[in-house]
């Protein structure tokens, strides 16, 4: 059974934006990143996955249950973390996510010790008792994945989890995710306008802009290997890319590394080579993936065409 699946998708909303349209896809469980710019419609398709917005036409289904008509049964198995700080800062945390988790239908009990659970695997254990409102914004955004975890859900919805994190705040939280998603074995979609962040944790990924579906794919499929290898030197660019060129290959800059088309097998001794005749300290030497960036970029240029 399809984590979400939708068939002709679309949600226009009064005064004729359309912010969905005909969007048709399939998403299996797993770590799922939804992107698009801002604007795109990421925000309205979990609200809708949450059945808080109802379609104007299509049809949606989430773990197998029609949002619509089924929003209650759906939310009872779905954690939802908005993007906006919408935290009562008044209160401290272990009350504030006992009592999310108390809304969701859990006795009183259960629900404290559940809340305490969930602040200790986002790293808010220690922290529990104090109000949110003198949290850092790191703190803040764990808070509001601590309840929509609270519950024990079968899939999280994160809408724009990073926001307003330092970089070592957004590395955190998306190693946290991920861990999330391989080891508590809940799916999860993380709504995003940062690509390059979220492919690095993400199984799939889903691609909207302007309401309508760019791309639906699995990451592997979308970074196969092509014939390039990528050299990076810590030092001497520039003297290795001019004595690769005497050899006869053909070396193009791509930022800090070069990249050298991988003609034969011969092709890596002579790039090690090379290197060692320089006495270069060589970072790395592999053959080159697509960047997943690229092929969205790809994408977009077609869909104007």
């Amino acid at each position: 059974m399809a984590l979400i699946s939708t068939r002709s998708l679309t949600k226009t909303y009064p005064g004729g934006v359309t912010a969905l349209q005909d969007l048709t896809l399939e998403v299996e469980p797993g770590v799922i990143g939804l992107v698009g710019a801002n604007g795109a419609g990421k925000s309205t398709m979990i609200k809708t996955l949450l059945g808080l917005l109802e379609p104007t036409s299509g049809e949606i289904s989430v773990l197998g249950l029609n949002p619509v008509s089924d929003g209650n049964a759906v939310r009872a198995r779905v954690g939802y973390m908005p993007e906006h700080d919408c935290l009562p800062p008044d209160m401290i945390a272990a009350e504030f996510v006992t009592h999310m988790g108390r809304m969701t239908g859990l006795p009183r009990t259960v629900a404290r010790e559940r809340a305490s659970e969930a602040l200790r695997h986002v790293g808010l254990y220690e922290e529990r008792y104090r109000q949110i409102g003198g949290y850092s914004t790191g703190m803040k955004q764990r808070v509001k994945l601590a309840q929509a975890l609270v519950h024990d859900p079968d899939l999280l919805l994160l809408d724009e989890p990073t926001n307003g994190l330092d970089p070592a705040g957004r590395d955190a939280m998306l190693s946290l995710i991920h861990r999330i998603g391989t080891e508590f074995g809940i799916s999860v979609v993380v709504c995003s306008h940062l690509l390059g962040e979220v492919e690095r944790i993400c199984d799939s990924l889903v691609a909207i802009e302007g309401g309508r579906l760019l791309r639906a794919a699995r990451i592997e499929s979308m970074t196969q290997g092509i014939d390039v290898l990528a050299i990076e030197v810590s030092e001497g660019t520039a003297e290795l890319s001019e004595a690769l060129t005497r050899q006869g290959l053909v070396v193009q800059a791509d930022g800090r590394a070069l990249l050298v088309r991988l003609s034969d097998e011969d092709t890596y001794d002579l790039i090690l080579r090379t290197v060692a005749e320089l006495d270069l300290p060589l970072h790395r030497l592999d053959q080159r993936r697509h960047r997943v960036a690229e092929l969205f970029a790809q994408d977009r240029e077609a869909a104007h065409v």
